[in-house]
């Protein structure tokens, strides 16, 4: 999956950061399970790697595992909403829009 960061302030943290992740869902016993992990790149070319997992309440959490250049020792975790799924543009393919929202501290 790849994306792009928009920030809810234009020019805000993380704003227009570019991402790809590799992850995977699953249902078992009519329970979703799901982990991913997430590599975010900014304009500077400075990287965080990020760890997504769907808990069993349904709620998705999100962490911060290394980062390097300006994001080296950043301290970071919180909660995402998806807001859709959105309709199929092209079969074999998915949109989707994330609420995330949380804490972070850099070094």
């Amino acid at each position: 999956m790849t994306g792009v960061v928009r920030s809810t302030i234009p020019g805000g943290m993380f704003d227009r950061h570019t991402f790809r992740c590799v992850g995977m869902n699953a249902s078992l016993d009519g329970k979703a399970t799901g982990t991913t992990v997430c590599e975010a790149i900014d304009e500077d070319g400075d990287k965080r790697l990020s760890y997504f997992s769907l808990g069993s309440d349904g709620k998705v959490a999100r962490e911060n595992v290394v980062g390097t250049g300006k994001y080296e020792g950043m301290v970071a975790s919180g909660t995402v909403l998806p807001l859709g799924p959105f309709p199929v543009i092209k079969a074999g393919t998915f949109q989707d829009c994330n609420h995330q929202s949380g804490t972070y501290k850099l070094k």
